[in-house]
């Protein structure tokens, strides 16, 4: 199994796009697909919150 570099990524992201995709969309895309990257490596590294401990934190936001 090979790597997918980030290049890659970006680049299967732009052609999987339609033809009249913005700038502001390509944009939007590819900040989510680094938001997603982020994310993962956090799960990778153990840096997570239990579902109880998520709803504790939401419920101060009210």
């Amino acid at each position: 199994m090979t790597n997918t570099t980030v290049k890659d990524k970006v680049l299967k992201a732009v052609e999987e796009m339609s033809q009249d995709v913005t700038f502001e969309e390509v944009m939007e895309r590819l900040y989510f697909l680094y938001k997603v990257e982020q994310g993962l490596k956090q799960v990778e590294t153990g840096d997570i919150i239990s579902h109880p401990e998520a709803k504790k934190r939401i419920k101060k936001w009210q």
